[in-house]
């Protein structure tokens, strides 16, 4: 049943666009990972756990202030990012601090050249990012670096389990659509890669739009 707020139809449209963001990357070891800022420390965490399960030996947190950040992580997403992934066990010689962008493409060339300053040019890539954007991440650096493989994950939550997470389900799926347009709309921009937009995907976007999910648009 729907939460409070929404209807039945919006909670149906949400986790399809929601498992639609979702990659469902079966990872492999990496040579470095990249994790994305924002919001949600939740990919801090996600990157302390991969680290110790040996997914990969260095860590890029990338991510400066944006208006929805800067109350949250006043010295910058990253390295806050940074000091949380240290309080769970991640060494301090594991973790790379990339404090400067302010968008996704951004945060793939910036840390690109953190780690390039480093002496380390990597071939597998893994994208750290939010539930919700991690095809967004994907086309991003598809197009971004080229050179590397990439995989995505963030953390493994369900549409529900985050919802209450944020505690409030409308302005999670205002988010979902929000990043379902820059999927649509980035490629033309030349922002991303273009991504295969399955028709049911597209008509839950535009049922949504309709109604009014419009709060974090373009």
């Amino acid at each position: 049943m729907a939460p409070t707020g929404t209807t039945e139809q919006h909670w149906q449209d949400a986790e399809l666009i929601w498992d639609y963001h979702q990659m469902g990357h079966e990872l492999r070891p990496c040579d470095v990972a990249i994790g994305l800022g924002s919001h949600d420390l939740g990919v801090a965490s996600h990157a302390a756990e991969l680290y110790q399960a040996g997914m990969f030996p260095l860590v890029v947190f990338s991510g400066g202030n944006s208006p929805t950040t800067a109350g949250r992580f006043p010295r910058g997403e990253a390295v806050h990012y940074r000091e949380h992934a240290i309080a769970q066990g991640v060494p301090d010689s594991a973790v790379l601090v990339e404090p400067q962008a302010g968008n996704t493409g951004e945060n793939i060339s910036l840390s690109r050249e953190v780690l390039a300053d480093h002496g380390i040019i990597p071939r597998t890539v893994l994208v750290i990012s939010k539930p919700y954007m991690e095809r967004r991440a994907f086309a991003t650096c598809q197009l971004a670096w080229p050179e590397v493989e990439v995989q995505c994950t963030s953390e493994p939550l369900k549409f529900t389990h985050y919802v209450q997470s944020i505690g409030d389900e409308r302005l999670v799926i205002d988010m979902l659509v929000g990043d379902m347009q820059r999927v649509i709309e980035y490629p033309k921009r030349g922002f991303a890669a273009p991504q295969d937009v399955p028709a049911d995907v597209l008509s839950a976007y535009g049922r949504l739009l309709a109604a009014g999910f419009d709060s974090r648009l373009l």
